[in-house]
């Protein structure tokens, strides 16, 4: 099968050295599906990754745009050099290809108006509203685990590189793209330009899933299955969901904004617009989620 798996970028580490050591562990159980004979395209958030960057690089008065490039280099080489490790540990001849991507957003998107996209690092209230004090932006909470700063996050429209990316899985590669959800650009009078937000990398993998004709959009972040009532006593974990199921339950607000509610858009998207169906599990255990052993399943159908 085609599998577009897209990566958490809080799975790959806020350092260089726990990124490659994380990558390293991302390689094993992204080759097992290789392993098992399906094709794979791989996706990556860079949230932590691209925050730390641009807060470094702001200093310098540096481009937001351009430090989603910089934050899309630096993983994709990172994954590259691990996953191709790992294929040649096991004696697989395939290459391993990561493609800077940039990704068409509306310039009219509501979404610069209404920053909900979290970057960078985790910080208490208080330090969130001395921040905002600052004038440092807007930061806002995350699903529980603290306040993280916010950027619009505009809507994906096309993925620029989308012919490339075809041309190489054609030509047997795995490939890596749409890092961060693709470096968001408008279009001006001679090309594309770059823009200061962030698109949701599930979104993004959703269309470029679409666009592939996947099979599976294969969704990886902390929890093995979705859970309505999540950390609370009545939690329900739930292992499969139709799209009227899983509209109702957005309807009701069982997924936190930022978190795992784009996730669950990004997969009512792909199945209502493929034959395909997209799941929902951890890194640990996506093997086993491809073998419908666990998981959270989401496909067509009322």
């Amino acid at each position: 099968m085609r599998i577009v798996v897209a990566l958490g970028g809080n799975a790959l580490g806020n350092t260089v050295e726990e990124q490659l050591k994380n990558t390293r562990i991302t390689a094993k159980r992204l080759v097992d599906l290789v392993d098992m004979g399906h094709e794979i395209v791989i996706t990556h958030g860079n949230g932590p990754q691209v925050g730390i960057i641009y807060k470094e690089m702001s200093k310098l008065d540096f481009p937001f745009a351009e430090c989603g490039a910089m934050s899309e280099g630096y993983i994709g080489y990172h994954l590259v050099q691990s996953i191709q490790k790992e294929l040649e540990r096991r004696k697989i001849k395939k290459n391993v290809s990561a493609v800077i991507t940039q990704v068409l957003v509306d310039k009219n998107d509501y979404a610069f108006k209404n920053p909900t996209k979290p970057i960078g690092n985790f910080y208490t209230k208080e330090e969130a509203e001395t921040f905002i004090k600052q004038g440092l932006g807007i930061f806002k909470e995350d699903a529980g685990r603290g306040y993280r700063k916010v950027v619009p996050s505009p809507k994906p429209i096309k993925i620029c590189e989308l012919s490339t990316i075809e041309k190489l899985i054609k030509d047997k590669n795995i490939v890596v793209a749409c890092g961060g959800g693709g470096i968001p650009v408008i279009k001006d009078r001679i090309g594309y330009k770059g823009v200061d937000a962030v698109i949701d990398k599930d979104r993004t993998s959703s269309l470029l899933a679409i666009k592939l004709k996947a099979d599976i959009l294969l969704i990886l972040t902390t929890v093995n299955r979705v859970s309505l009532n999540f950390n609370k006593p009545n939690e329900k974990k739930i292992d499969r969901l139709n799209l009227t199921q899983a509209k109702k339950c957005i309807e009701n607000k069982e997924f936190a904004e930022g978190s795992m509610l784009p996730k669950i858009e990004a997969c009512i998207e792909f199945a209502k617009h493929s034959k395909g169906k997209a799941i929902i599990t951890s890194l640990a255990k996506a093997k086993f989620a491809i073998e419908g052993k666990t998981g959270t399943t989401i496909e067509g159908g009322k």
